[in-house]
Order: structure tokens, then C-alpha cells, then sequence
């Protein structure tokens, strides 16, 4: 019996020592503004969004396939396209995504304040905003 107690609170000691599941980090929310079809330049259109990322917030690597400008509204972001360096950016910031470049980084810079920032896409007619790169 003794032993047996022994070994339920080694049980319990590890028990205590293994760490819990790690937290995922919060994701943006994108809110679309407008979508243009742009009649000069055929089979394509313009979209424009908003990005609000919560305290935390990190996208997965992505590219958008089209020409992307971004600026910062509210709060600070970091961005990278790969071969680039990380920027980070403040309100009245801008920062462009090429329709080859893929999107390494792209997180609030604040663990604890919101961020907020437009994007206008300019791309081929009816193709997403965003596609995952794995």
C-alpha cells in the first residue's frame, strides 16, 4: 500500500511538471471595404480591406498574388517579404507586397495593444486576398 502511494504522487509530481498545450496566437480579422472590377486593365480589380490584429497577433506565411499596399492606421506591425528584412511599422507607415513575393512575417509588434491597417490588392478578378504557403 505504501508503495503504491508512492508511486500515484510521483505520478502527480510529473503530472504538474508537464506543461500545458502552448496557446495559439490570436488571429486578424480581415473586414472587406470594397472591391473594384478596373475596366482598364482586363481581368482584373482592385479590393480593399482592413486588418485588425489583436495584442499578439502573427499570420501564417502567405503570398496574396497581386500587387498589395498596406497602411498603418493604428498600433505597430511587423512585416517581411522573403529576402527581406523584418520593418517594423507605425501608424502613417506604408509598406508593398510584388505579385511573386511571399509574405514571411506579418505579426502585431505589441503583445499587449491592438494594430489596425488598410490593404488595397490589386489583382487578378475574383481570386482570394490571401493563399496559405506551406
Amino acid at each position: 500500500m505504501k508503495r503504491m502511494l508512492c508511486v500515484a504522487a510521483t505520478l502527480i509530481g510529473l503530472g504538474s511538471m508537464i506543461a500545458p498545450p502552448a496557446m495559439a496566437a490570436p488571429e486578424a480579422s480581415v473586414t472587406p471595404l470594397r472591391s473594384e472590377v478596373l475596366p482598364d486593365y482586363p481581368g482584373k480589380e482592385a479590393q480593399m480591406i482592413v486588418v485588425d490584429y489583436p495584442p499578439g497577433a502573427v499570420d501564417p506565411v502567405h503570398r496574396h498574388d497581386a500587387h498589395a499596399f498596406v497602411y498603418v492606421l493604428e498600433g505597430s506591425i511587423v512585416m517581411a517579404v522573403k529576402g527581406s528584412k523584418e520593418v517594423t511599422l507605425k501608424p502613417g507607415d506604408t509598406f508593398y507586397e510584388g505579385p511573386d513575393d511571399i509574405h514571411t512575417v506579418g505579426r502585431n509588434a505589441s503583445a499587449t495593444q491592438p494594430a489596425k491597417f488598410v490593404v488595397v490588392l490589386l489583382k487578378n478578378k475574383g481570386a482570394p486576398i490571401l493563399t496559405p504557403v506551406k
